[in-house]
């Protein structure tokens, strides 16, 4: 059985999730987007248009770099090792 090849994003995002910068879902994201406490900020394949429109808007005033990503939200949640879909993960700025 062929292992299956793991994307460089992915494995970003399990180094991000070890050392506690990533914060999970769009809510505490938006927060911490406008308060300009984030970095970067990844998008789902399927994330909502709603949410994608708020986190650009607020992400182009505050100059952060926003990266969609090709994986869909049920499939980021198995990259994250969350047994929920995730489709917004934001990027905590180093203390």
């Amino acid at each position: 059985m062929a292992k299956k090849k793991v994307s460089e994003t992915a494995v970003q995002i399990r180094k991000l999730l070890a050392s506690k910068k990533l914060v999970i879902g769009a809510d505490r994201t938006i927060k911490l987007l406008r308060n300009g406490k984030l970095t970067k900020i990844f998008l789902s394949a399927g994330c909502a248009d709603k949410i994608t429109e708020t986190i650009t808007r607020y992400a182009k005033i505050a100059g952060i770099e926003i990266k969609k990503l090709r994986l869909p939200s049920d499939e980021l949640g198995v990259v994250c090792k969350k047994p929920f879909s995730i489709s917004v993960l934001g990027v905590l700025k180093g203390k």
